[in-house]
C-alpha cells in the first residue's frame, strides 16, 4: 500500500506519534511518503528528550521514507530545505494525493 502522512503540526508528542506510525507501516512493507507542511516544517525544533523526533525521522528515511517540505511554509519561517526534507511545492502534495491509497493528517 502506498500511504502518503501530511504533517502540519508542531507539537511533539503529535509529531512523534505520526513518525512512529510512519516507522511503523514501512515495516509492514508500506511505501510511505510525508509531506510536511505548515507548522510541520518546524519539526526540526521541537523534539525533547521525552519525544525524540529527530531518532524517529532518521529511522523513517534510513527504511526508505521519502520527505517533502512546503517551499512556501518553509520560506514563511525563514527556513530552508535541506538533504532530509527537500523544498517541495503543491505540485508534490497533488501527486502524493493522488497517487497513495491512503493520505493520513497530522
Amino acid at each position: 500500500m502506498k500511504i502518503a502522512v501530511v504533517l502540519y503540526s508542531n507539537d511533539a508528542e503529535t509529531v512523534w506519534n505520526a513518525l512512529r506510525f510512519c516507522n511503523f507501516s514501512l515495516k509492514e512493507g508500506d511505501e510511505v511518503s510525508i509531506f510536511l507542511m505548515g507548522k510541520g516544517v518546524e519539526w526540526e525544533d521541537i523534539g525533547n528528550e521525552k519525544f525524540d523526533i529527530k531518532k524517529q525521522m532518521d529511522m523513517f528515511v534510513e527504511n526508505g521514507g521519502k520527505v517533502y517540505a512546503c517551499g512556501t511554509c518553509l520560506k514563511l519561517r525563514d527556513k530552508e530545505g535541506n538533504e532530509l526534507c527537500p523544498v517541495s511545492s503543491l505540485q508534490d502534495l497533488y501527486n502524493l494525493v493522488k497517487e497513495c491509497d491512503k493520505v493520513l493528517t497530522f
